[in-house]
């Protein structure tokens, strides 16, 4: 495997699961077991905000999974995050039932104040959560699968797929924004009353939506390992450092990276529809370029191709983010600047990928080759 990729160990993954076990645990202990008097209480606003950062980091891993691994930097991947949010938004929207403003129970709120007559036939089945979960997959998964079997089969790359991915969100995000769309124009959806029938400001179901962010984020990380120690990883990484000569090699190129890429869709949809009920809203400010540029930088300070650094990548800059316009209001996106400018001087490979670097050369030669060299066993 080429040095430029720092995989963890099998002592690194075994530790990585034990912290998100950690995470699993602690934060609803500390919210519902610790007294509010106590300097470990974690209050009650603050449970959604974890889980928040958990959704953004599985976000941050379905890039990594992609660019990391085959070399594919997607300057896109918020608009696979956002259809997978506006999917379980639209489940959402159909459970309000007779309880909006305009006491429709067929109807948004928006759609009768806009005049419609009935429901537009693709907001069928979005009032049966099945149909939704299948939905937050799908969507993107059918549009990342369209949009690589265009590009990668005209063998778009570099900075030009960079490029129309960045292209493929503005559209989606001005085509959004439209009142006719039927997806709630530039307000987007909001004002949801409860999943699965539990209230969604209930303790209990943020408490419920933040164990299941976590649980998301540990499968798609087992999930990721499990590729990136399979011989489909190690194609992967020849793709990325040599994608002409792994193609003259007779290797399925186009297959392997229209898999990875619409796998990290999916994955991207998922953290969108488990982000939407906890944030409790979705608009299509989250089709953004600058949102999906913001991913690529998660994943550059946490280490690009470590997986998991992608996930401690997105918990530092949106924890520092949050920590900056708490106290420098007006001075918080120097800071971040600074942070970025300092990552990159300093610490080119990220934050991860350079501990395990460091952690390498102390180990000699011998380590660095155990860890580097993927796992045959269980692959």
């Amino acid at each position: 495997m080429n040095d430029r990729t720092t995989l963890l160990g099998p002592r690194g993954r075994i530790a990585m699961f034990l912290v998100l076990a950690v995470l699993l645990v602690s934060v609803p202990a500390l919210n519902q077991w610790v007294p509010p008097g106590s300097p470990f209480h974690l209050p009650d606003h603050a449970v959604p905000l974890v889980g928040k950062y958990v959704c953004y980091a599985l976000l941050a891993l379905s890039l990594d999974l992609v660019w990391g691994l085959a070399g594919v930097l997607s300057l896109g991947h918020g608009a696979f995050f956002a259809l997978g949010g506006y999917a379980m938004g639209m489940y959402l929207m159909r459970q309000i039932g007779d309880r909006g403003v305009y006491g429709n129970p067929e109807l948004p709120d928006f759609m009768v104040f806009l005049n419609w007559s009935e429901l537009p036939w693709y907001w069928q089945g979005f009032d049966q959560f099945p149909f939704a979960l299948v939905m937050v997959a799908l969507v993107p998964g059918i549009l990342a699968f369209v949009f690589g079997w265009f590009a990668f089969r005209s063998r778009i790359t570099g900075v030009y797929l960079s490029i129309i991915s960045q292209a493929m969100t503005y559209a989606l995000m001005l085509a959004f924004f439209r009142n006719d769309m039927g997806f709630g124009g530039n307000n987007g959806l909001t004002d949801f009353k409860d999943l699965l029938g539990y209230p969604l400001q209930a303790m209990e179901t943020r408490i419920g939506l933040y164990v299941a962010s976590v649980l998301a984020l540990g499968i798609g990380l087992w999930l990721s390992i499990r590729i990136a120690n399979a011989p489909l990883g190690r194609l992967l990484i020849a793709i990325r450092d040599a994608e002409s000569r792994a193609r003259f090699l007779g290797h399925r190129v186009l297959a392997a990276k229209l898999f990875v890429w619409t796998l990290s869709a999916m994955m991207a949809g998922v953290a969108g529809a488990l982000y939407v009920p906890q944030v409790g809203i979705i608009n299509p400010s989250e089709f953004s370029p600058a949102n999906s540029i913001e991913v690529a930088i998660w994943v550059a300070v946490g280490g690009r191709g470590t997986l998991i650094g992608a996930p401690i990548g997105a918990f530092i800059v949106n924890g520092t983010k949050s920590w900056f316009t708490g106290l420098f209001p007006e001075l918080w996106l120097l800071g971040l600047g600074t942070l970025f400018v300092a990552v990159t001087l300093f610490l080119p490979k990220g934050v991860i990928g350079t501990l395990i670097e460091l952690r390498l050369r102390r180990a000699g030669p011998a380590l660095a080759a155990t860890n580097l060299e993927p796992e045959h066993a269980g692959a």
